[in-house]
């Protein structure tokens, strides 16, 4: 089969590799389409702390399964799905509460003997296939897994109908987050960039207003004069320096800011703010699997646009250069999907 490799950091190359083996609890899937994700550009560009090329890159995906192994029992030959690709490990208390996101040793796509999903066939362990209605395309039901980014985000955010909300950053996830965020019924919705494309995906999507940060040292005023007053929440979904101390600033007293986005290294913040006015800072890692039952529901009940987050959809054969459109923002690139689907 073909399989899409960064060999090495923005090297990527188109491999024939075997089939992977289908063992009695795993699923074979065909895969439709795959997405291009801000992690897999952490690993394209050598940064993610524990993908490391060369590797089958992707961990989004959507396809038919074409070969169950003999004690799958869910799961049968010819369903859609799609797969929640994490795997908690070990005795951690995360495996022990179900919340697989905080096991010590997650197993995901590209670690491993797990190949990413960027390929012509991709393995599963039957538990992590999830059956796509057939409502839901796949260049929709690839979908699932970046927005259960967003449900869980919203869920620790602990978002509420009428809530105040500031997103920060309008790539794939923070725009997949507002999509979350408006399932729970927050009244208005400020989303902020720096790209002004991405800013108008946003409003296309449903954000209240989207302002462009670029040279504006009064935003958070701006932002504050949207909604009428200071956020209840923030959302952080972008990992850049001194967003922290942004998002303290659009709180009112006693909110919460959710960090979503990939963080390295350390970030300086008001800690005298945070105290003095009780405000929160809460951590947020991918999303367990009632954050993706729900991402599910909210794309097949098709009321909220969660497809305009797709910008371009690309065979997979010009992977390179949709790994190179994300990274450098070419094209007004949004989320990028590769197919291997065959036209005809």
């Amino acid at each position: 089969m073909k399989a899409v490799f960064v060999d090495d950091a923005e090297k990527i190359n188109i491999k024939e590799i075997d089939i992977p083996v289908v063992k009695d609890n795993d699923v074979l899937i065909k895969v439709a389409v795959a997405g291009i994700c801000g992690s897999d550009i952490h690993t394209y560009k050598g940064l993610h702390p524990f993908r490391k090329p060369p590797v089958v890159i992707g961990h989004e995906v959507a396809g038919e399964v074409v070969s169950v192994g003999q004690a799958v029992k869910r799961v049968q030959v010819g369903d859609r799905v799609t797969v929640e690709p994490q795997i908690g490990t070990g005795e951690s208390e995360g495996v022990m509460t179900g919340q697989a996101n905080l096991s010590d040793k997650r197993l995901a796509p590209g670690m491993g003997d797990w190949l990413g999903t960027m390929a012509e066939y991709f393995v599963s362990p039957e538990a992590q296939v999830i059956k796509l209605p057939d409502t839901v395309s796949y260049e929709k039901g690839v979908l699932v897994e970046p927005l259960a980014v967003g449900v869980h985000a919203a869920r620790k955010g602990d978002i509420q109908p009428g809530d105040r909300v500031a997103i920060l950053g309008a790539g794939p996830i923070g725009l997949l987050t507002l999509i979350a965020v408006k399932a729970k019924g927050a009244s208005h919705i400020v989303v902020t960039d720096v790209l002004d494309y991405s800013l108008d995906v946003a409003k296309q999507m449903g954000a209240t207003a989207a302002i462009n940060i670029k040279g504006k040292p009064d935003w958070i005023e701006e932002a504050k004069s949207q909604v009428g007053r200071s956020f209840d929440k923030v959302l952080i979904t972008a990992g850049v320096p001194g967003i922290i101390n942004d998002s303290l600033n659009l709180l009112k007293k006693g909110g919460r800011a959710v960090t979503v986005a990939m963080f390295h290294g350390q970030q300086d913040f008001d800690v005298e703010q945070l105290q003095q006015n009780e405000k929160e800072i809460v951590g947020c890692m991918t999303y367990n699997r009632p954050d993706t039952e729900e991402a599910l529901d909210i794309i097949a009940k098709g009321a909220l646009p969660v497809e305009k987050v797709i910008s371009h959809q690309l065979s997979y054969e010009q992977a390179g250069k949709g790994f190179e459109m994300v990274d450098k923002k070419q094209d007004n690139s949004v989320k990028v999907i590769v197919s291997f689907e065959q036209e005809g």
